[in-house]
């Protein structure tokens, strides 16, 4: 509730050229499990309807459950159905460093997790099965140790396109990994901004690549949302927060409410730190009754 009354204060840092009608900030749910070792969450799924949800912690964790929302259609509980370790192939635990799960995306043809340090995807029936082995595109050998693939999306054909948290060079894109029919290809990069590095992305209702990303200072967090069409291009800035508004924001989920609200709901990773919190962050992109630009 405090982020909510601060909002209320606060103007979002968006760019006029390309931003959206203004997001608008439904609340922020401090989410604090009761088992011990949890935390570190980096990867967010939700269902449609916004409350049935999967969450990949960056230590080979899974979790599934249901959230309670509010009035105003914030989170307010979170109620854990399900958790457990993510698998090897081969049906063992992962080792220590396998285990860095950062991305989740969901198809007709099951889950699909993005790690780095061992740089793969992975196709899951169900989180807690063995995974199948899937091909990998050649460069994910080169990705950088500590800054693999982050973000992972899937359209509504169920191709994926999966996105590492560094390009290499700070004026170079970042690549755009897409993954269909057998066969990963690069179709497209994404602008580059100095600081800003890849934490997440989803590919919302309305067709569109909604990408996060985040930089730090070392008195906390900035986060931003970009959204693109499914070349590349029709770049949109939809959100850019000021210095610690929220914590350490690492997945993203964009949905459609009962009231055909364009919904994102967003999830922190507190990097198993006592000052840092797990929390769950709501926004309203567009609503109906007041259409912004490209909700389609």
């Amino acid at each position: 509730m405090r982020f909510r009354s601060l909002c209320a204060g606060c103007a979002l840092a968006l760019a006029p050229s390309l931003a959206w009608a203004d997001p608008r900030l439904l609340g922020s749910h401090g989410w604090e499990p009761d088992w011990q070792g949890a935390g570190g969450f980096s990867a967010l799924w939700l269902g449609p309807d916004g409350r049935a949800f999967a969450a990949l912690s960056d230590r080979g964790q899974w979790v599934e459950g249901q959230l309670s929302r509010d009035a105003d259609g914030a989170v307010s509980g979170v109620d854990v159905t399900g958790r457990g370790p993510l698998l090897h192939s081969s049906g063992e635990r992962l080792r220590v460093s396998e285990r860095d799960a950062e991305a989740i995306a969901r198809t007709d043809d099951g889950y699909f997790l993005a790690y780095e340090g061992v740089h793969r995807v992975m196709r899951h029936p169900a989180l807690g099965n063995a995974p199948d082995r899937i091909p990998q595109h050649p460069a994910f050998e080169g990705l950088q140790s500590n800054s693999g693939l982050e973000a992972l999306a899937a359209d509504a054909e169920g191709r994926l396109y999966a996105i590492p948290e560094r390009s290499g060079q700070i004026a170079r894109p970042f690549p755009v990994y897409r993954y269909e029919d057998g066969e990963w290809t690069i179709p497209f990069a994404l602008r580059r901004d100095g600081p800003w590095l890849v934490t997440g992305a989803d590919i919302g209702p309305d067709g569109r690549l909604y990408l996060l990303e985040r930089d730090f200072a070392l008195i906390g967090f900035r986060s931003r949302v970009r959204s693109f069409d499914l070349t590349g291009g029709d770049e949109r800035l939809v959100i850019e927060t000021p210095l610690r508004m929220h914590d350490n924001l690492e997945s993203l989920s964009i949905w459609r409410d009962g009231n055909g609200r364009l919904r994102m709901t967003l999830l922190s990773d507190d990097n198993y730190s006592a000052f840092q919190r797990t929390e769950f962050v709501d926004y309203i992109l567009s609503d109906p009754a007041d259409p912004s630009p490209g909700d389609g």
